[in-house]
């Protein structure tokens, strides 16, 4: 008769921890591959957003800010003229999608610490951690999502898109922005950073 009382060999014990360790990490490696979803209404607006072709001219003000964030963005981008044109995109691509730059500039802290060519453990790319399933998805399967003012101009178009949809609401934005909806931790952190590092008074 089998000793039900003897305990299990290490190679059991391994072997079920694997089990155990596979069956909570697969589950979650399927939601975070799979948190941007396609959404139609997304789609169209990437599409129309992405084929604009005309140029942006900064506001007046711009130059005040420009000064600014580059101060403050010394210890991540350590050549002035790269943190410079890096600051021009941010502004002009987040005035184009009528979002606030240090609000932008925030979410790339949170996202990719202002690292150019980041990528995530689910295949997110760049500055703002976009999806490359959205390149398929509007047709431009060549696009560059390392490139700065290509992924910016994904990034914001995506974030406005989300922010339209919750009617200004900031927080289920963001966290639709991260595919955490129904929770507050990532746009705690994007928050967070915007106070702490992006905020503006003037």
């Amino acid at each position: 008769m089998k000793d039900l009382t003897r305990r299990p060999g290490r190679r059991h014990l391994i072997s079920r921890a694997l089990a155990l360790f596979l069956m909570l990490l697969l589950p979650l490696a399927y939601a975070q591959a799979n948190q941007q979803q396609p959404d139609p209404e997304l789609r169209k607006t990437l599409i129309k957003t992405v084929n604009e072709t005309e140029s942006f001219v900064d506001r007046f003000d711009a130059e005040v800010w420009l000064v600014d964030m580059s101060t403050r963005m010394e210890r991540y981008i350590k050549d002035p003229k790269d943190r410079l044109e890096f600051l021009k995109l941010v502004h002009l691509e987040a005035s184009r999608a009528d979002l606030s730059p240090e609000l932008v500039l925030s979410v790339i802290h949170v996202e990719s610490l202002f690292n150019r060519f980041a990528i995530s453990r689910v295949g997110a790319q760049g500055f703002m951690q976009v999806m490359p399933f959205w390149k398929e998805e509007i047709g431009r399967p060549g696009d560059n999502l390392m490139s700065t003012s290509t992924n910016l101009r994904y990034g914001c178009t995506i974030l406005k898109h989300y922010l339209d949809r919750e009617k200004g609401n900031l927080i289920r934005a963001l966290a639709r922005y991260n595919g955490s909806l129904g929770k507050t931790w990532y746009p705690e952190k994007v928050m967070n950073a915007w106070e702490r590092y992006w905020f503006v008074k003037y």
